[in-house]
């Protein structure tokens, strides 16, 4: 007989999420008689069951994205993926030997996860040391992160004053910070330009940029965030062929792998 300590991991998950999805059907908002409208306290319960719908929007939302995770895997072999990086924002050398590409959300709960504790990682063994070229493009999923666009507007209006990945950090950093008045207070704190920060906000001058990266990774088979595409540089090309996709916040092993892989490969004898 199965029991919950004897399931399997993914189906143990699986049972969670329809527990999580059940849990949240039985939750029913009564509407409050008329006499009591004119309460004052009203407006607080009003404001908590609008508090209580968006925290049920962000599960739906987390539970899919946890779904997403369980369907992927480690590094995968891919073929006649070519993934644009002309004009996207980088770090590291442009002649490194290896490139990773990085659609993100910047209110993705496990694109948050992998920039704590995962990309530190790679940066300090890859990027630091000339070896990988590292593209982030944006990939915001308004129906599951409505304020996700706005947040990555803000990381491009950052980077007209050379502070792209500082707010890059702060974003995935404080990941529920990511309304109109807290993207000014991380201008505040990088000693952005407040002025031209808001007037790059309010203009939406990235936006086509943006809708840009959501289209082309849509076309090179991004079904979810993060998801990083991995493949020899090509020096002067705006392109790479992808050697290898990962998909979700796998361990630092499995970044480790395809980048090494690809290193041996670029070094050994043709």
């Amino acid at each position: 007989m199965t029991t919950a300590a004897t399931m399997p991991a993914r189906t143990r998950a699986a049972t969670a999420v329809r527990v999580a999805m059940l849990a949240w059907s039985l939750v029913v908002i009564l509407p409050l008689p008329a006499a009591a409208q004119s309460v004052p306290a009203y407006d607080v319960l009003r404001r908590e069951i609008e508090e209580l719908r968006e925290g049920q929007r962000r599960l739906e939302g987390q539970i899919e994205e946890i779904k997403k995770l369980l369907a992927g895997g480690r590094s995968a072999e891919v073929r006649n993926v070519v993934v644009a990086v002309a004009g996207s924002s980088f770090k590291g050398e442009l002649t490194a030997m290896v490139t990773v590409v990085e659609f993100s959300d910047y209110q993705c709960p496990f694109c948050g996860r992998y920039a704590r504790e995962t990309f530190p990682r790679i940066d300090a063994e890859y990027i630091s040391t000339g070896k990988v070229r590292y593209v982030f493009r944006d990939f915001p999923i308004g129906s599951l992160h409505p304020r996700a666009f706005k947040a990555h507007e803000a990381s491009h209006c950052a980077g007209e004053q050379g502070k792209y990945w500082e707010m890059h950090d702060r974003l995935f950093f404080h990941q529920q910070a990511v309304r109109a008045t807290d993207l000014r207070l991380h201008a505040d704190a990088l000693a952005l330009h407040r002025p031209w920060f808001e007037e790059c906000l309010d203009a939406g001058r990235h936006a086509a940029r943006i809708r840009q990266d959501l289209e082309e990774g849509k076309r090179a088979t991004v079904r979810g965030t993060p998801t990083f595409f991995i493949g020899l540089t090509v020096p002067d090309e705006p392109m790479i062929t992808a050697a290898r996709v990962i998909r979700g916040a796998q361990p630092y092993s499995a970044f480790k792998e395809a980048i090494d892989a690809l290193l041996t490969d670029s070094t050994r004898p043709r």
